[in-house]
């Protein structure tokens, strides 16, 4: 979208715009081509979400064929394309196509930024809905959102099956009534994450959806996962910043993985075991959906709801994380069936180690380096063998 570096968020007021609607404006955020600039876009990421609307931020370097996996599984509203360089033309026409391809062109496409008022007329043919050049105002792009948000079918016309399953998800979410005949089945493989905030859950999860997708090209019967990531709403205005899908590199994993990202407020999991089941019940030709992966917002001590609702619990810590009396506390702790120290290569390793394995007894320990993938396939063996 249009690059609003003049505008601090300081300056635009926090206000539920979008307590009115339907239901929560969902808003895929991304940015198209080699551009790594990106404070343009958070700014206009932070006014949606202080607007009430969810906005799922998919990060730089997206092409359009990520973009449009990414906005069908998250069943948005709206597709908000950030440009800054000179390939607008071709990158715009292909993210139009890749929504057809993916069974969603009925999601519009917004795009904004560094756009030639002479090109402008030409996206727009190409079935860009709405252009924002620079200097459009945030309560612009606000109303434009507004605008795009209406009653959700319960059946897709595409009988895209992914999409299909993403509207299923969206409606048991908001509570309301979905098609009758959504088939449901309990995957093989339910596992949550949780942990602190600052533990690096989404990059670690990201690095096992890699390692699980590398592992099903090998070995087909391994079938698809999924994930589902929950991130905290606002308790002002509603709306949330769902970023977790940013660390994930859709650009290669492609439809292996589905990803959905839900906004919620505190351990409020309801539905959660009806969106597993949905999930496991979608069948994409023969590939089946068999291991679904729950994050968790960033958890407290007290934060020990998810065990009800997956199969394995992991909990992920960090070196610092607190000493031995911390660790023999009552809480987060008890839930795990799986520890996994992450950012092993920080300072304080061995201490956090040590006293994890005093009070672990045979619950078994992993230590990864989930930025470059250290202990990893180690892992996914101790989950999976």
């Amino acid at each position: 979208m249009a690059q609003q570096l003049g505008s601090a968020t300081s300056e635009f007021e926090k206000k539920d715009r979008c307590g009115d609607l339907d239901h929560r404006p969902r808003v895929l955020l991304g940015k198209m081509g080699l551009d790594g600039h990106d404070r343009g876009v958070k700014v206009i990421a932070r006014a949606l979400r202080d607007s009430g609307v969810h906005v799922i931020y998919s990060g730089l370097w997206q092409t359009p064929a990520s973009l449009a996996i990414s906005a069908r599984d998250e069943d948005v509203d709206v597709i908000a394309a950030s440009m800054m360089s000179n390939s607008h033309l071709v990158l715009g026409k292909n993210l139009v196509q890749g929504m057809k391809d993916v069974g969603r062109s009925d999601i519009p496409v917004l795009m904004g930024g560094i756009l030639p008022e002479e090109d402008i007329e030409k996206l727009k043919a190409m079935g860009v809905q709405e252009c924002f050049p620079t200097g459009t105002g945030l309560m612009d792009i606000v109303n434009a959102v507004r605008a795009d948000v209406h009653p959700q079918d319960q059946v897709i016309a595409s009988g895209n099956a992914s999409a299909q399953l993403a509207r299923d998800i969206s409606l048991m979410h908001d509570e309301k009534p979905m098609r009758p005949d959504a088939v449901r089945r309990r995957p093989k493989h339910v596992i949550g994450f949780t942990g602190a905030p600052g533990a690096g859950k989404s990059t670690l999860l990201a690095q096992m959806v890699r390692e699980h997708a590398t592992r099903a090209k090998a070995d087909p019967s391994i079938g698809r996962c999924a994930v589902i990531a929950f991130d905290p709403k606002s308790p002002i205005t509603n709306g949330a910043l769902l970023g977790d899908r940013l660390r994930v590199d859709f650009n290669t994993i492609g439809e292996h993985v589905f990803y959905r990202s839900l906004a919620i407020r505190g351990e409020d999991y309801h539905g959660l075991s009806e969106a597993v089941e949905l999930i496991g019940g979608s069948f994409d030709g023969d590939m089946a959906y068999d291991t679904v992966f729950v994050e968790t917002v960033g958890a407290g001590q007290n934060e020990t709801m998810i065990r009800e609702y997956v199969d394995t619990t992991v909990v992920v810590l960090t070196p610092g994380t607190g000493d031995s009396v911390q660790m023999d506390k009552a809480g987060i702790l008890e839930i795990a069936d799986v520890f996994v120290c992450n950012k092993a290569d920080h300072p304080g390793k061995d201490t956090l180690m040590s006293d994890l394995h005093e009070i672990a007894g045979k619950i078994p320990t992993f230590e990864t380096v989930a930025t470059h993938a250290q202990g990893i396939p180690e892992l996914f063996d101790g989950l999976f063998g």
